[in-house]
């Protein structure tokens, strides 16, 4: 029996009209996802992605590949057979036998699917032939009896049923779903070495959005490891949103300019506002159509409500903040479904540890924050910052 992959979307499915689209770019996101894989093929048959490679001892490394891939809902190992009666219920029987040296069941229930309306035989008597068959084949050692179970079995066999072939199949790995990255636009993520900012750059990019990075620091205050941090975060979001770059900043000479002329209080709200600004202007250079950050409501001094009014006051461009109203163990919980957490709780300092005031403002007014800016040359600190970027291109698994 030969082996493929069966790729299953969900979302993408709703897309109406516009739903060729939303599946030839998922086959061009899984084409790239496993180019590494010996002559490894992706097409689309009635409604199904499939995929194969000639390396076959490696088809469930690239099935794990695949589910990385924003779109993709599952993705299952199958069988591929003759859709011929008398085959398919043999090799049904076969594909369990395969099974129980692997695994201990004891149980099982066959779900048939006729796509094939030509089929001679209807769905429900597919399962009940290949359930006895299944019964027949694998009840010969009188120890291991295997038994139908309809209700909670060991293992759930799908038979999906084609035109030409058939296909025989019981894992499925679960994909993420959502979109396929690149068709929602770009996004640049305000990236700290924190746990919220890389979880609201995966959630975005899971909604079809092409990722950007800006990250500020305040060397020397901070040291080169917390920057490489940064990076270390950004690699391992590169394996799900593939390439990104992250434009370094340095903040320290605004900080220490805000410390000098306005209130202690402020620094904070003023310091993001700054950050805000800067991640504008960087944004309409890369062509980015929204800033994301990881904010949420209530979490620090600078997130209530009216410290992110203040903040989205100093910028144009629309701020998308996927965590708002999140709670921080759900939160916490998706960064370590995507591998990031770990990363994130190193102790290593960020920017907004430096000059950190004691009772910093809660519920800051405008009209004072936008006087204490008037005593800075904003524009000038501005392009200072932004004339020493440095720019790193991360890759995926570069180590």
């Amino acid at each position: 029996m030969n082996k493929v992959l069966i790729i299953k979307y969900g979302e993408i499915a709703l897309k109406g009209m516009n739903k060729p689209y939303f599946e030839r770019v998922l086959m061009e996101r899984i084409r790239k996802a496993i180019k590494s894989f010996k002559d490894a093929s992706v097409w689309r048959y009635e409604g199904v992605v499939f995929a194969r490679t000639d390396d076959s001892d490696r088809l469930e490394e690239m099935a794990v590949e695949i589910s990385k891939v924003f779109g993709v809902a599952t993705v299952s190992i199958a069988a591929e057979v003759e859709s011929d009666p008398e085959t398919i219920f043999a090799d049904a029987a076969e594909y369990m036998k395969e099974i129980r040296k692997e695994q201990v069941i004891s149980t099982f229930k066959v779900e048939a699917k006729r796509s094939n309306k030509q089929f001679p035989i209807i769905s429900p008597e597919i399962a009940r032939r290949a359930g006895a068959a299944i019964l027949k084949t694998c009840n010969d050692d009188p120890d291991y009896q295997l038994r139908v179970n309809v209700h909670e079995p060991d293992c759930l066999l799908f038979m999906d049923v084609r035109r030409d072939k058939t296909y025989i199949y019981h894992d499925k790995i679960a994909g993420f779903g959502g979109l396929p990255l690149g068709t929602n636009g770009k996004g640049l993520i305000l990236l700290s070495g924190g746990i919220d900012s890389p979880t609201a750059a995966w959630m975005m990019a899971k909604r079809g959005m092409t990722i950007e990075a800006i990250h500020f620091h305040s060397y020397p205050f901070t040291s080169d490891r917390a920057k490489e941090k940064v990076l270390d975060l950004a690699e391992i979001l590169a394996g799900y949103c593939g390439r990104i770059k992250v434009h370094c900043i340095n903040l320290l000479e605004i900080q220490q300019a805000i410390n000098e002329h306005c209130p202690e209080e402020q620094m904070t709200i003023l310091s993001r506002r700054f950050m805000m600004k800067i991640a504008e202007r960087l944004a309409r250079e890369v062509k980015a159509d929204v800033l994301i950050t990881g904010e949420n409501i209530g979490q620090v001094a600078s997130q209530t409500v009216q410290g992110l009014v203040v903040t989205d006051n100093a910028v144009e461009i629309p701020v998308m903040r996927p965590l708002i109203a999140m709670d921080k163990v759900d939160i916490m919980a998706i960064a370590q479904k995507i591998g990031t957490f770990e990363t994130s709780i190193q102790p290593f300092e960020d920017c907004c540890t430096v000059f950190l005031p004691k009772h910093p403002s809660t519920k800051p007014k405008l009209e004072s924050i936008l006087e204490s800016e008037s005593h800075l040359d904003g524009e000038a600190l501005i392009e200072k910052a932004m004339a020493g970027t440095e720019v790193y291109t991360v890759n995926p698994n570069q180590n």
